[in-house]
């Protein structure tokens, strides 16, 4: 369907409208118990509701805008995400000029994963980047406490500019008579990961006892952890119409991106318990900052690209 002069395939329309239907009606529905409730839990239902139309607009640009300002919003979502956990590490005085370097990585990751230079954009982060810092770190002749900052920092740039940065490849996907297109694919990738998250949640609070990982994030419960694992392999199936896989393949990367997700939320919450910390920032009101909505796709986008690419392959 043409759209404002862009093509939009029926099917991704469709989810589109579905997601925004819902969040009229949350609005609707918060909207109106708030005037008749003011307590702080319902003005909070709020907040998160409004952030959530703001992330699902810019959900909407990256899949159905043209792969030029799909990567060019998905970059600055990635400098957003490597700022917020730059300031949250203790790092170094004489570490400064490797951190101007690491946010100049971010164009030039996103320019080989643009171009589909597949080779290079493997490569860039995990090596020359990882050897780039270390001269850099060496020549600043300062030796105290340098080694944390060798693994600190290409650690980083992993989580928050490499792994990302896989979703850009997905504009590359070519399978023949498959019309949705690499918006089908972003918004299956999201809708699985997000909703993974939020089933975990509610199972774990439904039925959850026994915890998980009682040390690192005490709210994960073997029953969430398995409910939203089963619930994100049959929503796999539902939505397997944005993707050029099977119902049986779907259930299978819908159940590996629940799993890969809860190990993804589950890092980033080691990294904020040890740094003792509730958020990463609060740039988005009730859901903290970048990194925070980011735990879990950060595993799940390169995890998602492999497998798909696997499927397709074989």
């Amino acid at each position: 369907m043409d759209i404002f002069g862009y093509y939009i395939p029926i099917e991704l329309l469709f989810i589109l409208c579905v997601i925004f239907g819902v969040l009229i009606i949350c609005s609707s529905i918060f909207g109106f118990i708030s005037l008749m409730n003011k307590s702080d839990s319902v003005s909070e239902l709020v907040v998160r509701t409004n952030s959530w139309w703001k992330i699902a607009i810019g959900i909407t640009v990256v899949a159905t805008a043209p792969a030029i300002i799909g990567t060019i919003v998905l970059a600055y979502v990635v400098f957003v995400a490597l700022r917020e956990m730059l300031s949250i590490i203790p790092l170094r005085t004489a570490d400064r000029i490797v951190l101007v370097a690491s946010y100049f990585a971010i164009p030039i990751q996103f320019y080989l994963a643009y171009k589909n230079y597949y080779y290079l954009f493997q490569i860039f982060i995990p090596l020359v980047m990882f050897v780039c810092v270390s001269i850099i770190l060496v020549l600043t002749g300062e030796t105290n406490r340098i080694g944390r900052s060798m693994a600190i920092i290409p650690t980083i740039l992993i989580l928050t500019v490499y792994m990302p940065s896989h979703m850009v490849l997905l504009f590359h996907v070519n399978v023949p008579e498959f019309t949705v297109g690499a918006g089908g694919l972003i918004v299956f990738l999201i809708i699985i990961t997000a909703s993974n998250d939020i089933f975990q949640f509610t199972w774990g609070k439904l039925l959850g006892k026994r915890k998980i990982l009682p040390k690192i994030s005490p709210n994960k419960t073997w029953a969430g952890f398995i409910g939203g694992v089963i619930t994100s392999s049959l929503l796999g199936i539902v939505l397997s119409f944005l993707t050029p896989l099977n119902y049986i393949e779907s259930f299978y990367v819908g159940l590996s991106l629940g799993i890969i997700g809860f190990v993804g939320d589950s890092i980033i919450s080691a990294v904020k318990r040890d740094l003792k910390i509730k958020d990463t920032d609060d740039l988005i009101p009730g859901h903290g900052g970048a990194m925070d909505r980011l735990d879990s796709i950060v595993l799940t986008t390169p995890a998602f690209y492999y497998l798909l690419i696997f499927f397709i392959e074989n």
